[in-house]
């Protein structure tokens, strides 16, 4: 890369930097993450003495963990399942729209303290904005009631007066009332079911223009409750897990006609948000597309 190159990449400006810095990504289960990839693709080529590993840490490890990061200095760490509302209290500071979600993917080491920020927001909003043109009147079916699903209910609170309903189904009833509680704080219409309702889930998926997955059903194969019939050719579908990259909510929509977003444009999406936050620079997004596209190809 030439010194143009790095030149035209800055977004702000920052001090020379030959240090290594150790990145990180925490969460139960863990092996699937291709954060390593991607960001150590864009570490590489930035030229950035910068390493970025996966830990697995249980939910009874959390605190313990983060305190030993605290101690080796680490300069900044994300966070996936099922750590992300949990991490808002082990934390010194969080972001006003991390705070706002209760809910955290991305903390930064600012001089000693941790912060918290939640780039899934942009990560979650983004491709939707790139698939749906006119949000007026939007129909929403969300999938799941933990740190994405919250996420996405602040990003799709900036629309909140072109949305329609928000229909969220989960299992757990205390943090589906709680995510709830959440959208209509934020001035959206939302309203709670239990994804155990096989009726009203297909009443309201034929009904819906967006179907958003926030859960990790599909990571380890499972079948998703939204079947084929369940969807309208006209909705668009997003499964925010992307590992397998067809997952079977994906594979469904394909067989309705639906357009898709798939896991890996949020993977790129909050992974791009995280790479500036913590260096200052603009993001090599090719480098990083490429990088995960070498694992499975681009799908089609």
């Amino acid at each position: 890369m030439s010194s143009a190159e790095k030149d035209s990449s800055t977004l702000i400006k920052v001090d020379d930097d030959i240090k290594s810095k150790t990145f990180c990504i925490i969460g139960n289960p863990i092996e699937h993450s291709l954060s390593p990839l991607i960001h150590n693709a864009s570490f590489s080529y930035m030229q950035l003495n910068y390493s970025y590993i996966a830990f697995r840490v249980p939910a009874e490890e959390l605190e313990d963990s983060v305190q030993a990061m605290r101690r080796i200095g680490i300069a900044g760490f994300n966070v996936t399942i099922p750590h992300k509302v949990e991490i808002t209290r082990l934390l010194d500071k969080l972001s006003d729209e991390a705070a706002l979600a209760n809910s955290v993917n991305t903390v930064k080491n600012e001089k000693g303290m941790l912060v918290g920020y939640n780039t899934d927001i942009d990560g979650i909003m983004e491709p939707l904005e790139k698939k749906i043109s006119n949000f007026e009147g939007l129909e929403v079916l969300i999938l799941g009631a933990g740190g994405s699903c919250r996420a996405a209910l602040v990003g799709l609170a900036r629309k909140k007066n072109s949305i329609g309903t928000i229909s969220i189904f989960n299992r757990n009833q205390d943090r589906l009332n709680q995510v709830i509680q959440l959208g209509r704080n934020l001035g959206l219409n939302c309203i709670p079911f239990d994804i155990e309702d096989s009726s009203n889930l297909a009443k309201v998926s034929k009904n819906s223009n967006l179907i958003l997955n926030t859960t990790s059903i599909g990571l380890h194969g499972e079948k998703s409750p939204i079947t084929p019939d369940f969807i309208s050719k006209n909705t668009t579908v997003f499964d925010i897990v992307y590992k397998p990259i067809t997952t079977d909510l994906i594979y469904n929509a394909k067989i309705a006609g639906s357009q898709i977003i798939f896991g890996y444009e949020m993977l790129l999406s909050q992974g791009y948000k995280a790479f500036e936050l913590w260096t200052g620079l603009k993001a090599p997004k090719e480098i990083m597309k490429k990088a995960l596209f070498g694992i499975f190809g681009e799908p089609q």
